[in-house]
């Protein structure tokens, strides 16, 4: 083989393989096109028989056959030798063989990087769980239909730019960092900054950001960018995920259910050609309309027994314990609801539900309910028996909002790490005026396993988290390293 040295710079690739078969889709066996192109991908299957050379060989777009003769090609000898996922640019004329397959009959060609450990049965994939998300590159080459997710994945996102690009919205870039963590009930990432000497956190949220940029004039923003919550590991949370945030002045709660359906039916049917999708071997719906449902509803329908913040927190907890909810002594009675409701009805709801109108207690930045002071005017979106958005009609009562943080600063206090903090530079903003305004945020990890039937977060994440290991291990084509419950089950699955 050559030494890295030897190794061009640069090749000059003329024609992807997905672009050589919609220009050549019905040559006949035998036919030549006098077409000259150069390729360059990875081999992924090798077959050297005497004169001739047979080569699968794989872009990002697809496959080709390299069609090496001797005689034809330079070194055909050299060129069987080379090993399964070695890196090659060949030039040559399009042609079908005698047994009817598009190739590249090659005259010339080059390696480009060479593969020092096996790619695995290619026939076959990579099936090994903890080698294919440590080492998803591997995947990406043997996978197909890892692949597939990523792309459509992709796809949802710049679909997703464009259907609000359309309806007026302005994307934005709000930081990373804050000084503050705030935005959601979540436990941060702190980090520290050496030139300022102070603590920074890895956002939880872009919410209250945003919403100043509303203050500032602009009507319509949203936000797509990652998140950071340090918390379990699981099928469906990894520690960092892509959020899709949005707020549109003059609006409430209702105007984004509707926006809401309307996005993901849009998605769905540009991603996979219907509004019906198949989900873990079950039919789901995304169309419009969605079923619009308070809370209340969905607990008195799935658990069989009607809970309200207005009954006595006794009671409530009665209620719980009957139902196998634990509690905590702390909680007061809009916890409490809202832990009877996840607990015993949420995975429940299969078909798309707008779960409606939440305990303030658990909702510190929604605003309240105009029919009922004990509520708010939130929603979520459940699919699949599982949270895909969060909404509010936002509160823009900054007297309001401060008793709201002086009270999650009282829980904090008594030992609940995901209470939110008091942020004065967000009061200050809602001191200066906040329109009417309706806020949703969208789970994009989520929204693309839905419609990739993934059934882990960790497929439609190119490189998830995942607990740190280290060895000298050489894998082979076999691949077989212990289960990854030996090491992250026990966080995956919490």
């Amino acid at each position: 083989m050559s030494g890295i040295a030897d190794l061009p710079y640069r090749f000059e690739v003329t024609a992807t393989t997905a672009e050589i078969r919609e220009r050549f889709p019905a040559l006949g066996p035998g036919e030549e096109t006098g077409v000259m192109v150069s390729v360059a991908g990875r081999i992924m299957l090798s077959r050297p028989q005497g004169r001739f050379a047979f080569i699968e060989l794989r872009d990002s777009s697809g496959t080709i056959q390299l069609f090496g003769v001797e005689g034809v090609a330079r070194d055909l000898k050299q060129l069987g030798r080379l090993s399964l996922g070695d890196w090659i640019g060949a030039s040559g004329e399009v042609v079908c063989t005698k047994r009817g397959e598009l190739s590249v009959k090659v005259l010339d060609w080059v390696l480009l990087a060479e593969s020092r450990r096996g790619l695995g049965d290619k026939w076959k994939g990579i099936s090994d769980v903890e080698l294919r998300y440590r080492h998803r590159e591997l995947d990406l080459w043997v996978n197909e239909a890892s692949r597939r997710k990523l792309r459509a994945r992709s796809k949802m996102v710049s679909l997703l730019r464009t259907w609000l690009d359309k309806r007026g919205f302005i994307e934005v870039e709000t930081p990373i960092l804050h000084p503050v963590a705030g935005g959601a009930l979540a436990r941060p990432f702190v980090t520290y900054h050496n030139a300022l000497g102070a603590e920074l956190y890895l956002r939880v949220a872009p919410e209250l950001y945003l919403k100043r940029l509303v203050v500032g004039g602009f009507e319509r923003v949203f936000e797509i960018g990652r998140v950071f919550r340090n918390e379990g590991i699981s099928p469906r949370h990894n520690p960092e995920f892509t959020m899709l945030e949005l707020y549109q002045a003059y609006a409430d709660y209702r105007d984004l259910m509707a926006l809401t359906e309307e996005l993901v039916a849009y998605l769905a049917q540009e991603i996979t050609g219907s509004t019906r999708l198949i989900y873990a071997d079950r039919i789901v719906e995304v169309g419009p309309p969605w079923r619009r449902a308070t809370l209340y509803e969905l607990v008195a329908e799935n658990a069989g027994v009607d809970v309200s913040v207005k009954m006595p927190i006794e009671r409530l907890r009665r209620i719980a314990d009957d139902l196998g909810v634990p509690v905590e002594p702390s909680w007061g009675p809009g916890k409490v609801v809202l832990e009877i409701y996840e607990k015993t009805t949420e995975a429940n709801l299969w078909d798309p539900v707008f779960v409606c109108d939440y305990p303030k207690e658990v909702s510190p930045l929604a605003r309240q309910h105009r029919d009922d002071p004990v509520l708010v005017e939130r929603f979520e979106a459940i699919l699949v028996g599982r949270e895909l958005a969060n909404a509010f009609s936002e509160l823009t009562d900054p007297d309001d909002q401060r008793t709201r943080f002086e009270a999650q600063m009282a829980l904090r206090a008594a030992g609940d790490e995901e209470a939110m903090v008091l942020d004065e530079d967000y009061l200050r903003a809602l001191e200066e005026g906040l329109p009417p305004t309706a806020g949703l945020g969208i789970g994009l990890d989520r929204l693309a396993m839905l419609l990739v039937d993934a059934q882990s977060i960790r497929e439609v994440i190119p490189f998830p988290t995942l607990r740190p290991f280290h060895s000298s291990r050489s894998y082979g084509t076999g691949g077989a390293l212990e289960d990854p419950s030996d090491r992250d089950r026990d966080v995956f699955e919490k």
